[in-house]
């Protein structure tokens, strides 16, 4: 794996003006992207994860949404300061992202084939022709059955799985630097999901492309990132490579989702574990750790103090909790997932 940046997000802060109040979507986030690489971006609904993306690719909403602070450096330059014009040069060009559910973002009045073939019509000057031979040559690539015949056919007379192939070629008719991956298997049943994890970890190979991966299933992680970044109420919370953060946790809400991934050594009798309470009003944020309210683990301080950022041992392993800190007694707190440890 080349290690150089393609991307970089520098304490980015997004928020959004609704009749309540401001949201504080994303709250000082920093991550980066190396070249042939995979990360994750970790977290339930709510936690800014989409937003992140959605700012990085330029396609907040601008009527309520603003960026109050930080850069996204795209092969170091500030995507932030291009003008909308700019920007549409980049968009399905250079970055570009596969959505969650296909069936919304298909345009149901267009057949699959003229959609795979608009963003390289608006970014190559090629004529009609060359554009279906590349969307031909795409659909081959990402294992479509009779490409040419599906091309034909629109959104509804495909599968589940056929649409979200389609949606996968669209995002790389161009060929483009970085992915976006958008829970690109939350719709999915288990067979399929595994079809296109295996399918995206091979395209990153093919066409020389980085991914971020967008997900709250830790199972899906597993199997395709190389770091991950663990998000929480519009912060990172915890980071590493997977391995350390699969087997090494520092964090309890990390320590949660590890937990609520269902596992076939568990006896059908048990409960799946659920992290308890909800994510916190980013209106009013809490003074201090996000995650408090919904720790088993916390302490005074951490309702009336944010948590420093804690390096561990591991190259790049990091995390934002008290439990962490040299002078907490408390800070080998248990986990409850086998083959798992957080502390020494």
């Amino acid at each position: 794996m080349e290690n150089k940046k393609i991307l970089e997000v520098r304490d980015l802060v997004v928020s959004f003006d609704t009749f309540q109040g401001s949201v504080q979507a994303v709250r000082g986030v920093s991550w980066y992207l190396n070249r042939k690489e995979t990360i994750a971006i970790v977290g339930e609904s709510g936690c800014g994860k989409t937003v992140t993306i959605q700012t990085v690719v330029g396609l907040n909403p601008k009527k309520n949404g603003s960026v109050k602070g930080g850069e996204v450096l795209f092969e170091g330059k500030n995507l932030l300061d291009l003008t909308p014009k700019q920007m549409r040069k980049v968009q399905g060009n250079q970055l570009s992202i596969i959505f969650q559910d296909p069936f919304t973002y298909l345009n149901p009045t267009m057949t699959v084939g003229e959609q795979i073939m608009e963003p390289y019509l608006q970014h190559h000057a090629v004529s009609r022709e060359e554009a279906r031979q590349k969307a031909i040559e795409i659909l081959k690539l990402i294992s479509l059955p009779s490409p040419e015949e599906n091309m034909k056919r629109y959104p509804h007379q495909l599968s589940g799985g056929m649409r979200q192939r389609i949606m996968i070629a669209m995002a790389l008719i161009c060929s483009p630097r970085i992915v976006f991956a958008d829970e690109p298997t939350t719709a999915l049943d288990v067979t399929i999901q595994a079809q296109i994890i295996e399918l995206m970890n091979s395209l990153k190979e093919k066409i020389d492309t980085s991914i971020v991966l967008i997900t709250h299933d830790m199972g899906v992680v597993a199997n395709m990132a190389d770091r991950i970044y663990v998000m929480y109420a519009g912060q990172i919370v915890e980071h590493g490579d997977s391995d350390t953060v699969f087997h090494r946790p520092k964090h309890p809400y990390t320590w949660g989702l590890l937990n609520s991934v269902p596992r076939l050594d568990k006896k059908v009798a048990d409960d799946l574990y659920s992290i308890p309470g909800t994510p916190p009003d980013l209106i009013e944020p809490p003074k201090g750790c996000a995650f408090a309210a919904r720790c088993p683990y916390a302490m005074n301080i951490c309702r009336t103090s944010q948590p420093p950022r804690i390096e561990f041992e591991e190259k790049e392993h990091y995390a934002s909790c008290w439990l962490n800190h040299p002078e907490c007694i408390r800070r080998r707190g248990p986990v409850r997932r086998e083959g798992a440890s957080d502390g020494k």
